[in-house]
Order: structure tokens, then C-alpha cells, then sequence
């Protein structure tokens, strides 16, 4: 699947978000704007083999395929698109396995998919560049979800997919999708901030806010801040809530962040 209308808007944005960045970030994080393809055919060639619950799908964006892992509960209707973190893929087995295999107990279809990758020492100031590539993906997976028939779409996302997620919704808005779970939200690397939070305050569709009581500092630091423009936007669903114990990468805590996301979207109701 192949859409015109984001891929015309990227340029305009990389250098939007370049301008964020202090100089010397922006100067160094210019010559790497693209993801490393490389390395993601490399990581779908070792997992798809591997893939045991659900099924691997190939949908396309800006020209290119990438990975998705759909998989299909009893009841249809309603689905969950997950967003992985930084560098990896979207079985991984922190967040991304439990999330999109735990899900469909709660009656929901999950696509978990592919975003864009670098070097694996790659910090958050030289993944900026390139958020806007997760753009058509996620928009690729919101495509194929509605060939499917799925009416529902919630989008959850982990870690430095949330930054993609969160810039995705700056730049198309909340229209195509029913809400929006945020993982781990605001985690940055040493002495890189985040050049301004995330427009949680502008997200009308309901907003889950989990993290780990053993979190990156980033990330409980800015939990009040977050929990306040989450309030702000009004939506009486949208929650801010913390799992004891558990670490940002959610390490072993898989059954008990499925149960919190599958729980809060329960109580979700649609028109």
C-alpha cells in the first residue's frame, strides 16, 4: 500500500525537526536522515520464521515494504496497532509480544509493525530525523486494518515509538483513530532533551499514560506535566497509570502491562 499525500509532506518536516535540535546535533543528524533497511530486513529474516501467534503481512509504504505481524482474535471489530521501540522490531519480547499477543485475549486484533531503525548506537537526537518515516507506515497499518473490516483502531506504541507516534498525530491529527496508548512516554537519552513535550493537551480521542515505577528519570519526571495536559484535553476515559516494580522496558512485566492496556480498553465505548 502506497499513500501520496504524507511522503510530499516529509521533507518539510525533517527540517522542522532539525531545526529542534541545537546545531551541532542538527549538522551531525543531517548526514543520517535515512532508516537502516539494512538492519531491518536483517531482524525480519531472523523472526519471521519464529512467529508462532499470528501472522506476518508485507504492506508497503514510500515505495518500500516492511514488516507487519497481524493477528486475529475471535471477534472482530476492533484493533490494536503496535508501535515497538528504539532499534528494535515488532516481535520483540519485552512490550511488542506480550502487547500484540496478550491483546487478543481482551477481544482485540493486533498489528504489530516494522518502524524505522538506525545503528544500534544510535541516540534519540539521531532518530529525530528520521520520525517522519514512521508516518506512512503507520498510516499503511490504519489502511490495512480497514480492508480487514475494523472499525476500532487504537494505537499503542513503546519508547521511541511513542516520539514517532506523538509527531505523527502533531502532523495528521487523531481523526483515524479511536486512542492512543502511550508507553513509557518521554524517554530521551543523557543530556538530550526533548525540544518541547508532547501535545498530550491536543488529543481528543482517550489517552493511557503507563510506566514503570522503576522508569528513566525522563520519563517520571515529566509524569505530572504529562497527567496535567492529559487532563487538560478533557476526555473522561483517559488515564495516567503506574506499574509497580517494572522497569521501562517492561523486563518479565509483560502479563501485567497486557492486563493494565487490556483492562483500560474495556472501558472504552464507541459510537
Amino acid at each position: 500500500m502506497r499513500y501520496g499525500l504524507l511522503p510530499g509532506l516529509l521533507p518539510g518536516l525533517l527540517a522542522a525537526l532539525l531545526c529542534l535540535l541545537p546545531p551541532a546535533q542538527a549538522a551531525e543528524s543531517a548526514a543520517e536522515t535515512a532508516p537502516d533497511l539494512e538492519r531491518e530486513q536483517r531482524m525480519a529474516e531472523q523472526i519471521v520464521d519464529a512467529i508462532f501467534d499470528g501472522e506476518p503481512v508485507w504492506l508497503e509504504a514510500d515505495g518500500r515494504e516492511f514488516l507487519g505481524i497481524y493477528t486475529e482474535p475471535d471477534q472482530v471489530g476492533r484493533a490494536v496497532i503496535v508501535l515497538h521501540g528504539r532499534g528494535t522490531h515488532p516481535d520483540w519480547a519485552d512490550v511488542a509480544n506480550p502487547l500484540r499477543v496478550g491483546l487478543i485475549e481482551y477481544g482485540w486484533a493486533t498489528l504489530s509493525l516494522q518502524m524505522p531503525v538506525l545503528a544500534k548506537d544510535s541516540t534519540y537526537y539521531d532518530y529525530m530525523p528520521i520520525f517522519p518515516a514512521a508516518f506512512p507506515r503507520i498510516e499503511a497499518g490504519i489502511a490495512f486494518l480497514r480492508e480487514q473490516g475494523y472499525e476500532n483502531i487504537v494505537l499503542a506504541a513503546h519508547s521511541c515509538g511513542v516520539h514517532m507516534a506523538m509527531a505523527w498525530l502533531k502532523a495528521a491529527g487523531d481523526d483515524s483513530i479511536d486512542g492512543f496508548v502511550g508507553i513509557g512516554m518521554g524517554a530521551t537519552d543523557y543530556q538530550q532533551p526533548m525540544p518541547e513535550p508532547f501535545a498530550l493537551d491536543q488529543i481528543g480521542v482517550p489517552v493511557l499514560d503507563v510506566f514503570g515505577g522503576d522508569e528513566f528519570p525522563a520519563v517520571l519526571r515529566g509524569s505530572p506535566d504529562r497527567l496535567q495536559a492529559i487532563s487538560h484535553a478533557g476526555n473522561p476515559h483517559s488515564r495516567q497509570i503506574v506499574i509497580p516494580g517494572a522497569n521501562h522496558y517492561f523486563t518479565d512485566m509483560g502479563e501485567p502491562l497486557t492486563a493494565t492496556v487490556g483492562s483500560w480498553l474495556d472501558q472504552l465505548r464507541f459510537d
